[in-house]
């Protein structure tokens, strides 16, 4: 079975979503989903066109805030606070 076939339409487009956002670390992925930083790299080399899937891995490649353990402390979530909507807002 290839990875992406495990989950559904909207966790696909989710954890897209938090791969490509700069402060949501790998380590969040991992505990929603169960993709472990290679696993979604895998994953996302399935899903991005070839370009998207190379931007992708120059964007987050030694960022410090994919890794909860290089991020500083003063970082405490992954997100911003306006990031999510009530439901049925915009």
């Amino acid at each position: 079975m290839r990875m992406a076939s495990r989950f559904n339409d909207v966790d696909t487009s989710r954890i897209i979503e938090m791969a490509w956002e700069d402060r949501t670390p790998f380590e969040a992925i991992e505990r929603l989903f169960g993709l472990s930083e290679d696993d979604v790299i895998q994953f996302m080399r399935h899903q991005l066109k070839p370009k998207a899937f190379k931007n992708w891995r120059a964007r987050v490649s030694g960022r410090k805030t994919k890794h909860r353990k290089l991020r500083s402390p003063d970082v405490e979530r992954g997100y911003c606070p306006s990031q999510y909507k009530p439901d049925g807002a915009g």
